[in-house]
């Protein structure tokens, strides 16, 4: 009886008494999910790397570098003789551009070159006597100040200094 209410657990659990790898056939069973769970492990981690193989280059590509200033308060933006009357010139301040202006009159400006707009570089036009943007068609007027255009704000102002012959431009 004893045998015979064992044998039918057996069976219903789907086993065989008289089976040789009965045994086994429960160990291979666990070793199944062990390999099932490493496999999923493998190409989870496959999948994650490939990801950031992927995207990291293009993350990087598109993040500007963080390049560190050297802070630049004075610059020799040239000379007094090449300068003509009611001419422009431009110089380089730091690592942006910067506009020297010789009015009609002789009076020297300095402004930074760069439009407050989308970061164009201004021109000085003699005919019309004031600073313009080619880009979008800005304009400012010899004080800096935006005129016309999309230009949101006025240019930023640099001192201009004389030594000797010559043009020292330092910021405000």
């Amino acid at each position: 009886m004893k045998t015979e209410s064992h044998q039918d657990s057996l069976e219903q659990k789907g086993e065989c008494a008289q089976c040789p790898n009965r045994t086994h056939a429960a160990e291979a069973e666990h070793d199944g999910k062990g390999r099932r769970r490493f496999l999923n492990y493998l190409l989870g981690t496959g999948f994650g790397a490939t990801l950031i193989a992927i995207f990291y280059p293009i993350i990087r590509f598109i993040t500007p570098p963080m390049i560190i200033e050297a802070t630049q308060n004075s610059v020799t933006a040239g000379k007094i003789n090449e300068l003509a009357v009611n001419s422009g010139k431009i110089f380089k301040f730091g690592n942006k551009p910067g506009i020297l202006i010789r009015s009609a009159s002789g009076e020297l400006k300095a402004f930074s070159a760069v439009c407050t707009h989308l970061d164009c570089i201004v021109q000085y036009e003699p005919e019309k006597k004031q600073i313009s943007c080619a880009c979008h068609n800005g304009q400012y007027n010899l004080s800096g100040q935006n005129i016309g255009g999309p230009p949101p704000r006025p240019l930023e102002e640099f001192v201009v200094n004389t030594r000797g012959e010559e043009i020292i431009v330092s910021k405000a």
